[in-house]
């Protein structure tokens, strides 16, 4: 082993000089920030819209934060592999923080939306960052202990963040869900400054950051993300602005490769797609996003709408599948150790596509046990597919390569659910179109079902289009099996510790 790779192994243990507990306990906060912020806002919108107006724009405050953390993705991954994890962590943990200040001073929903990008551009630090350092604290054969209990704060997150953002806007003030986080990131960012330590690395060249390879990405990615989120729902998928950003945004992929290719460091290096391994399991993770949305956002309409369940009880059916995937992906590692990364991968994503496929065969109107068993199996399959790949591409690659892997496999991902919600989205509304002959979509229908106006014939069409949409989960979840079966090796290119 050469010098360098004597480097990386000194670098790979952040943590060495403080208090590893300690860490990990700040990274856990942090991504427990990440993680509510997906879930806490939606039960507040309610009291939002009220206090500020602006209920045609609302659902910016999720597009808007969702495009600034994945189109940053890609630059925190780079910036962590150039100038360590620790400064990144902290400016995104800071820029989080301000974020979320100026959110709960926002004084009409032009500023909210303004001020939750500035949220969504440190959240996107907290999410590669905090990955990325999970990887350097462990050794290989100790990564799922880390692993794990990120699923855990993921899970957990998702259970209690609606309620959490209904009893605080219920009794308190909508502005408490953003001013929430500031003790809890205080917190989490003391304990990283004081705690974590990062060796000196061997002094070299003055780095270059590739700030045109950044702008270039972060326009085209937020110019056809926006394209995707807003298709088919502030305008028709045909119009001229949809034309327009797609046309534009297919530009900018251009102009992305054109700088890249000259870039000395560039944000997206050509070897995340030229090594098999990181290119199929960013190919996989980002089918795993596509398939996501399936039960994540049709599952509590069916629910409501087709088993008439209340809506506490409807988040009780989409949330068991949190409680089986952590458990899933800790014990994940017994598997892979025996048959490795890729077949457990198969094995969990295979089981998965049979569960997806299950679903369209349930009895109708059925009980409710009944898509909360598959959902519970459906997250342990998932688990045994998700923390393989992670854990496994990550120990593929050295220190300096980390951040930018972990980053591409999570803003493959988070691209996939985004094309997942758009693509499921026109199919639910086809299928529900076909079934009443044109009479609106699944938001339009699924408000006349809660004011009690809709016939049974409704309640069949839109059991008919969730059923189409988890097919094409399924198909989805095939597809992540294909490219694992002929485009990962059959024994990742692990590095010693």
């Amino acid at each position: 082993m050469g010098s360098t790779s004597s480097a990386e192994r000194e670098a790979a243990r952040p943590a060495a000089a403080g208090r590893r507990g300690a860490v990990v306990a700040a990274l856990m906060l942090s991504m427990a920030l990440a993680a509510l912020d997906a879930t806490i806002v939606s039960t507040a919108v309610p009291q939002i819209v009220g206090d500020l107006g602006g209920f045609s724009v609302f659902s910016w405050l999720f597009s808007g934060y969702l495009l600034a953390v994945t189109v940053t993705l890609p630059l925190y991954g780079k910036l962590s592999d150039t100038f360590g994890r620790k400064p990144v962590l902290i400016a995104g943990s800071a820029l989080f923080l301000l974020g979320s200040l100026l959110c709960a001073l926002a004084w009409n929903m032009g500023a909210l939306i303004a001020f939750r990008v500035v949220q969504g551009l440190g959240g996107g630090a907290l999410q590669g960052t905090v990955q990325t350092l999970a990887a350097d604290l462990y050794p290989l054969k100790d990564r799922p202990k880390i692993q794990s209990k990120l699923s855990t704060v993921w899970a957990v997150s998702a259970v209690a963040g609606p309620g959490l953002g209904g009893v605080l806007a219920a009794y308190a003030d909508w502005r408490w869900i953003f001013l929430i986080n500031l003790p809890i990131g205080a917190l989490a960012l003391w304990l990283i400054v004081r705690h974590l330590h990062e060796p000196e690395r061997e002094a070299t060249a003055r780095a270059r950051v590739d700030w045109a390879g950044a702008l270039s990405v972060f326009a085209c990615g937020g110019v056809l993300l926006t394209a995707l989120v807003q298709g088919g729902v502030a305008w028709p998928w045909l119009s001229e602005p949809s034309l327009a950003l797609f046309g534009s945004g297919l530009a900018l992929v251009a102009v992305v490769v054109l700088v890249e290719r000259r870039a000395a460091e560039p944000i997206i290096p050509g070897w995340v797609w030229r090594r098999r391994t990181i290119a199929a399991v960013n190919l996989a993770l980002g089918a795993l996003g596509l398939l996501m949305v399936a039960p994540s956002v049709f599952l509590p309409t069916y629910a409501q709408s087709v088993l008439g369940l209340a809506p506490v009880a409807a988040g009780f059916v989409l949330s068991v599948w949190t409680l089986s995937w952590p458990v899933s992906a800790a014990l994940s590692q017994h598997v892979y150790r025996r048959i490795g990364f890729r077949n457990t991968a198969m094995l969990g994503i295979g089981t998965a596509a049979l569960i997806l496929f299950a679903f369209p065969f349930l009895p109708y109107p059925g009980q409710a046990w009944q898509p909360a068993l598959l959902m519970l199996l459906l997250g342990a399959a998932l688990g045994l597919f998700q923390l393989p790949l992670i854990v496994g591409v990550q120990s593929t690659v050295g220190w300096a390569e980390r951040g930018t892997t972990t980053a591409s496999v999570l803003f493959c991902r988070q691209t996939g659910q985004t094309i997942g919600a758009a693509v499921f989205g026109a199919v639910a509304n086809g299928v529900l179109a076909t079934r009443l002959g044109g009479a609106g979509d699944l938001d339009s229908v699924t408000r006349a079902l809660d004011s009690g106006s809709a016939p049974e014939a409704t309640r069949r069409a839109i059991a008919d289009a969730v059923h189409a949409v988890y097919l094409g989960a399924a198909c989805a979840a095939a597809l992540a099996f294909l490219v694992l079966l002929f485009l990962a090796p059959r024994k990742f290119p692990v590095l010693k510790d």
